[in-house]
């Protein structure tokens, strides 16, 4: 069993930052892909930042040059450094990891959304 819990949403100003949090617990032995989603109430749920194993990171377009993605490897977390918000930011945002479990065997696990909203 794996579990993500994430921590760090909020309320924030236009021109805010926020960091959020994704940490992982049980039995990971190697997480090899970490994605930030969002989604906003009637809208698919979208990819917002990707690090992969290896550092390649991919950012979605409406979010280049103001959010960076990273992780801890020791702490088994990636964040998100969210700067120069905008309301059209407001949403649920939700960690994703891939990785092998300490039997071997791939896992895919969720974290329970944390909720951001960016308003004055």
């Amino acid at each position: 069993q794996v579990q993500l819990v994430e921590s760090g949403g909020g309320l924030v100003q236009p021109g805010g930052s926020l960091r959020l949090s994704c940490a992982a617990s049980g039995n990971v032995s190697s997480i090899n892909v970490m994605t930030w989603y969002r989604q906003t109430p009637g809208q698919e749920r979208e990819s917002v930042a990707v690090l992969v194993n290896g550092g390649m990171r991919n950012f979605a377009d409406s979010v280049k040059g103001r959010f960076t993605i990273s992780r801890d490897n020791a702490k088994k977390s990636v964040y998100l450094e969210m700067g120069s918000l905008k309301p059209e930011d407001t949403a649920v945002y939700y960690c994703h990891i891939q990785g092998i479990t300490t039997w071997g065997r791939p896992f895919s696990a969720w974290g329970q959304g944390t909720q951001v909203i960016v308003s004055s």
